[in-house]
């Protein structure tokens, strides 16, 4: 009797089965339809973005092979090009790669490149600091205080690993500009934050013994 009842529950519960997936045919052939496209549409994304790097890499490197053969013109062109491709990788690479050849002498265009990684580039948080640091560096001997506390606003107002680089430049700005009190104060702050880098600190504390200590 048990085995009866127990075969006639399986025959219910696949008779279930069998009807829902009659009913629901077309549903579960759109779903699957889905995930299928969704597959696809990663795979060909992931296999373009590998090309995409490909092609910088290779860009890149041929135009520092261009720049060893003396064709400057081309080479600052392409490397704008890698900048302006906002690639989290070789765009930074490049910017850089024109700024220690100095082969931008426009302040104004190289400030351009720099907002490009800022504000459009998916860098990570600590490169895109960086980039802020080496944009307020890179103009520290041009800007005005408001205009350097401007781009170092982001590494001053959070907890990040370039906060006391940036406080060291503007205390060393401020030093360079003879106003001691306010280079004192932000000297000051570097030594009490938590994660500050031990060689800033270590070279904070000479500057204050050494010239800051009345």
């Amino acid at each position: 009797m048990d085995e009866d009842i127990t075969i006639i529950n399986e025959k219910t519960r696949n008779e279930k089965i069998k009807n829902f997936l009659i009913e629901n045919k077309k549903i579960l052939i759109s779903v699957f339809l889905f995930f299928v496209i969704i597959f696809i549409g990663f795979y060909s994304y992931q296999i373009y973005n590998d090309s995409n790097r490909e092609q910088l890499s290779n860009k890149y490197n041929n135009t520092v092979i261009e720049y060893n053969k003396g064709e400057k013109l081309k080479v600052i062109s392409k490397m704008i090009e890698i900048v302006e491709d906002q690639d989290t990788t070789y765009s930074p690479l490049a910017l850089y790669f024109l700024i220690d050849n100095n082969l931008i002498g426009n302040k104004g265009k190289v400030n351009d490149l720099f907002d490009i990684l800022i504000n459009k580039t998916s860098l990570k948080k600590e490169i895109k600091n960086l980039i802020i640091y080496k944009k307020a560096l890179f103009n520290a001997d041009s800007f005005d205080e408001n205009q350097l506390l401007d781009v170092l606003s982001p590494l001053l107002n959070t907890e990040n690993v370039w906060k006391s680089h940036a406080l060291y430049l503007l205390a060393e700005y401020f030093y360079s500009k003879n106003e001691k009190q306010k280079s004192k104060e932000f000297f000051n702050k570097i030594l009490i934050i938590d994660n500050a880098n031990q060689d800033i600190v270590k070279e904070t504390q000479k500057r204050l013994n050494r010239d800051l200590s009345d």
